[in-house]
């Protein structure tokens, strides 16, 4: 059981930083379909920079500067020249999967990918915590960056609730006239938290490949993306309401690896399909009634 647990909590990391950089976007106004490109991006990046520099905290910037990167990218098309917010992020992640791809072949100059195989971030157990009988392992024993996530998801609650940065971006996401009116730019604002976004994003997938592979592969973050999109829906766009889900998720992953592992006869085509089947059931029964903020996907058409 404590094994099954550590490993919910490991498989929901990258989701649920992915779905804090979500929460960003989608309070300030702008849906947030480009998860998966730049958590892919954020991924590539933290690949590509731990090899090229053999420092992983280097790495790490690069993955929040390829994410953040990508985000921009969508704030500049959805935000700046009023796209349509669905159509951006759906290309954005398309364009993501082909150009990591066509990059890692560009690089190992061959039309192959390249064989990249990094250390992958230390387990650093707390001391004195970690040696508690079972909750120590389970809670205390765990890489740098579900550290961080933990941190990101009490410093997301406060900067959103308690903070005036967090209050003006609420009220762009729900009444932009209202920031226009207190003599701020909600568009710019609003380009922020997404770029904002995709640097979180792109940390979401520099976990999958700098703590749990320890390489890149096409197409690695396969769906999560759209797992923290449902997250961060079913979780009311709250940090800890997104975490719980998460949790769910990571939690339906890790049962379906080890059925995978009890030899039953279905195919793990099918078991692979089940966080999603869950996620969409989830959806269908909670997201019905979640109360998005009032002016998410409404394009600003004036600028200061």
């Amino acid at each position: 059981m404590i094994e099954f647990l550590a490993a919910t909590i490991r498989i929901a990391t990258p989701i649920l930083l992915a779905g804090l950089g979500g929460i960003l976007s989608e309070r300030a106004g702008v849906f947030a379909v480009g998860l998966e490109g730049m958590m892919l991006v954020g991924a590539f990046a933290a690949t590509i920079g731990t090899w090229g520099t053999d420092n992983s905290l280097v790495g790490l910037l690069i993955a929040l500067l390829g994410g953040g990167a990508t985000g921009l990218v969508v704030a500049l098309v959805a935000v700046r020249y009023r796209a349509d917010n669905m159509v951006t992020g759906l290309a954005v992640n398309i364009v993501a999967l082909g150009l990591t791809s066509y990059l890692m072949r560009i690089l190992a100059s061959s039309g192959k990918p390249l064989a990249i195989h990094n250390a992958l971030l230390p387990v650093l157990p707390i001391p004195v915590l970690s040696d508690i009988p079972g909750i120590g392992p389970l809670l205390f024993a765990h890489p740098p960056l579900t550290y961080l996530t933990v941190l990101l998801c009490i410093g997301f609650t406060l900067l959103l609730n308690r903070t005036q940065i967090g209050l003006t971006l609420r009220a762009t996401g729900e009444n932009p006239e209202v920031v226009y009116a207190s003599g701020l730019n909600p568009l710019r604002i609003r380009m922020l938290a997404v770029t904002a976004c995709g640097a979180v994003a792109g940390l979401g997938g520099a976990v999958l490949s700098m703590q749990q592979v320890g390489t890149f592969t096409d197409g690695m973050t396969s769906g999560r993306g759209y797992l923290a999109l449902a997250a961060l829906i079913v979780g009311r766009w709250s940090p800890w309401g997104a975490a719980a889900a998460c949790l769910v998720f990571g939690a339906a992953e890790a049962f379906e690896l080890r059925l995978q592992g009890f030899g039953i006869p279905v195919s793990s085509y099918v078991m692979q399909m089940v966080p999603y089947l869950i996620g969409l059931a989830v959806l269908s029964s909670l997201g019905q009634n979640a109360r998005m903020p009032a002016a998410i996907g409404q394009p600003l058409t004036r600028d200061r």
